[in-house]
């Protein structure tokens, strides 16, 4: 009787869709074409903004910054606004954010990998390769387009949402390593695991991962990019790797939700 509440509670935290015909099953990996597409897009894109960047002058390099400053801001606000309106809990992205500024300030989440990637390496116009690569790694992880693509091509083996984000990705990769050089590359294995796991997850189970969910994640994922936005214009350092960790929290909050909830 507990075990069946139990497992009643956790399909109410993550959908019904087993009704649907869909079952958990070990993970196959054959329906990862459109997120190696999608890194071979980074990696491609990289390569050639970096050749590019050879024949581009500095005041154009700057011009080029600001813009994706500006494209960042629009993109992160873009998604907190669409999926608002679709929180089950309009404080959670609040709690999440402030639980994760304070975990990841404890554990210096951005000082630290702003001195890995400096100590080894800096962009070929001065600026700061950290500060490209936690800007380029949220712009291509965080999104509808990257989230969901890998969900569906697991379910599904559509990967149309994974090759039109190849696309946008191949762009916004050219423009970043002709600002910041050719470490922009190690953007791409970044991308590799990250979709893996939402299609990993999607695999085993396939009620791991619900819409409310994902709100939730674009809401908080949304904002970080934004913060970058706000650093890559010299407006306000956000220190936005810091927030990592509220990323966490809705998860944690939904997992606790359906053991407890039913």
């Amino acid at each position: 009787m507990h075990a069946k509440a139990h497992e009643d509670g956790l399909r109410l935290v993550f959908g019904p869709i087993e009704a649907q015909g869909i079952h958990a099953v070990s993970p196959d990996f054959q329906h990862m074409t459109g997120t190696i597409v999608n890194t071979a897009a980074i990696i491609v894109g990289t390569i050639v903004g970096t050749v590019l960047s050879r024949g581009i002058k500095d005041k154009y390099k700057v011009g080029l910054y600001d813009a994706l400053g500006l494209a960042s801001l629009a993109i992160g606000l873009n998604a907190t606004i669409t999926h608002l309106p679709k929180s089950q809990y309009p404080v959670l992205f609040i709690v999440s954010l402030a639980i994760g500024s304070i975990v990841g300030t404890r554990l210096d989440v951005d000082g630290r990998f702003h001195r890995l990637i400096d100590k080894r390496s800096k962009a070929a116009n001065g600026k700061s390769l950290a500060d490209g690569l936690a800007t380029a790694i949220l712009l291509y992880c965080i999104g509808p387009l990257s989230m969901l693509g890998p969900v569906i091509s697991a379910l599904k083996g559509d990967h149309t949402f994974l090759f039109t984000n190849a696309t946008l990705d191949f762009v916004s990769s050219t423009i970043f390593a002709s600002t910041y050089g050719f470490g922009m590359i190690l953007a791409a294995p970044v991308l590799f695991l990250w979709q893996g796991l939402f299609y990993v997850t999607a695999q085993v189970s396939s009620q791991a991962i619900s819409d409310a969910l994902m709100a939730e994640l674009l809401i908080v994922g949304g904002l970080m990019i934004t913060g970058s936005g706000l650093s890559l214009l010299n407006l306000k350092d956000c220190k936005t790797l810091n927030l990592l960790p509220a990323l966490l929290v809705p998860v944690i909050w939904f997992v606790i939700k359906g053991l407890f909830v039913v």
